[in-house]
């Protein structure tokens, strides 16, 4: 089973999440999505999908597009990327047209956080078990 979202439910595959860290960036795309289906509304969307590059929002849109051309799948890439930049990220992208560098991280962050109405959350380097800065 591929992992999907709807509003408020999540389905992943076990065997993705036994896969250990390479799971983790597909966990979070999923709860990406429900920042979408709860938090945002058309207006942002809209801002979203021009600043992303997707062509349309989403599959009720218009169906059967490239996964790239929507902007709610952008949305999500970009989110995992934005907050998780690290090198056993599956969604770190590997050239500029890849989804998830749809945007620079700190200016997706920025965007996100006016959309939304929060105040940025002072980023911090974290320090991980092997001693190494993150």
């Amino acid at each position: 089973t591929a992992a999907r979202s709807q509003p408020g439910e999540i389905w992943l595959d076990g065997r993705l999440l036994a896969s250990g860290p390479f799971a983790w960036a597909v966990v979070q795309d999923e709860y990406a999505h429900q920042i979408d289906y709860f938090l945002l509304d058309g207006e942002a969307r809209a801002i979203l999908n021009e600043s992303l590059g997707g062509r349309v929002w989403c599959r009720t849109d218009i169906a059967n597009l490239p996964h790239s051309a929507y902007g709610c799948e952008r949305f999500a890439s970009t989110v995992v990327w934005a907050y998780w930049q690290d090198a056993q990220n599956a969604y770190r992208p590997r050239g500029p047209a890849d989804e998830s560098a749809a945007m620079a991280p700190g200016r997706f962050r920025a965007l996100l956080d006016r959309l939304l109405g929060v105040a940025p959350v002072a980023r911090t380097r974290l320090l991980h078990p092997d001693g190494e800065r993150r």
